[in-house]
């Protein structure tokens, strides 16, 4: 089975101080690292600054040493990923990729279910008239 037509398992891990760290926070991490700034990864994304520097600032705030180090107002770069950040991506994906080694049986078991008719634009449809 080719990897488009396998189920994949995506970790979103919620923290005990209340903060996340997910697939949101991995690809905003990847565009400030790729764009070295937040809003050139907010428009590589298609999010809002805002929604992007909350992200940020939730995510410096949720652990002790920052995630990203913003530099406001320098030339040539308004951001960058630390060390730390880049463990923690590290880690994050080590976890990603072992539950999903863990979860392949069960995973391929459910995909021999699946009805390849389905259309996940009807399931947007009705959760959008919600």
């Amino acid at each position: 089975m080719d990897e488009q037509n396998s189920a994949r398992v995506t970790v979103e891990i919620n923290f005990p101080n209340g903060g996340t760290f997910g697939r949101e926070e991995i690809e905003l991490v990847n565009a400030i690292r790729t764009q070295r700034s937040i809003i050139g990864a907010s428009r590589a994304l298609g999010l809002s600054y805002r929604k992007c520097w909350l992200i940020v600032d939730a995510l410096n705030r949720t652990f002790e040493s920052p995630v990203v180090a913003t530099y406001p107002g320098r030339r040539g770069g308004g951001a960058e990923i630390t060390a730390f950040g880049e463990r923690l991506v590290a880690l994050y994906l080590s976890i990603e990729r072992h539950a999903g080694t863990a979860a392949k049986k069960s995973l391929d078991e459910i995909t021999a279910s699946l009805d390849w008719s389905f259309d996940p634009k009807a399931r947007s449809a009705v959760a959008e008239r919600d």
